[in-house]
């Protein structure tokens, strides 16, 4: 038999699902960033890529 009580019990599982949320609330932060990260990178190049096409037609 479980000498828990069921608040007790209930206040553990609130407290692993809290923990879980946090957790999976981390990682689907970072995924966000790092899209946000490749695409500021993406457009970084193509804006580099431009600029040196538009330096070579000025010289």
């Amino acid at each position: 038999m479980s000498t828990s009580t069921p608040s007790s019990s209930s206040l553990g599982k609130r407290a692993l699902a809290v923990l879980v949320l946090l957790v999976a609330a981390f990682i689907l932060f970072k995924v966000v960033i790092g899209i946000a990260v490749a695409f500021a990178t993406f457009l970084a190049v193509i804006a580099a890529i431009i600029a040196v096409i538009w330096a070579i037609r000025v010289l």
